[in-house]
């Protein structure tokens, strides 16, 4: 009755763009291929990369920011909702709505290097990056972390995903 499902089919390098579900938590199954499902932890500000195989699941809570990146061609990812019409907000939506001179003082950025930078995002990206994207086609890898000295990257390989324990 609370639930609902949604079928992801990416290849290598595809990426279902950063977003939240304000009303819903999220669960992965990865019925083929492989990924790596990211999220953002709210309380400790880390990011956990939850690499899945075929049978494997990652678990997103409600409105935790993250986002999935295909590693092997003929993925399948079933997404299963804990509401039945889960909403979302996307990032690419953040990015091109929020105006440029709200971002520029906000942040102390350039405003018009800006407007430049998020230029080719023209409307939901929702799978990316787009086909028309002219910078380099190579994959990322999603385990690759900026160097941080307070982050522990005891998740690198493993599936290891500390308790949470509820808001």
């Amino acid at each position: 009755e609370n639930t609902s499902l949604l079928d992801i089919y990416l290849s290598t390098g595809n990426v279902i763009e950063p977003h939240i579900h304000q009303n819903a938590a999220e669960l992965v199954y990865c019925i083929s291929g492989s990924a790596v499902v990211s999220l953002l932890n709210p309380f400790t500000n880390q990011i956990l990369n939850l690499p899945i195989k075929p049978g494997q699941v990652a678990n997103i809570p409600q409105a935790w920011w993250h986002y999935e990146i295909a590693t092997a061609d003929g993925t399948h990812l079933l997404a299963i909702f804990d509401a039945p019409t889960p909403e979302v907000i996307f990032g690419s939506d953040i990015l091109r709505l929020t105006p440029a001179n709200m971002m520029a003082h906000t942040y102390c950025l350039d405003e018009q290097q800006w407007k430049q930078a998020i230029s080719p995002i023209q409307s939901t990206t929702v799978i990316g990056p787009p086909a028309n994207c002219n910078q380099n086609r190579g994959t990322i890898n999603p385990t690759t972390q900026p160097p941080n000295p307070q982050q522990n990257l005891y998740y690198q390989d493993s599936y290891y995903f500390p308790l949470y324990w509820g808001y």
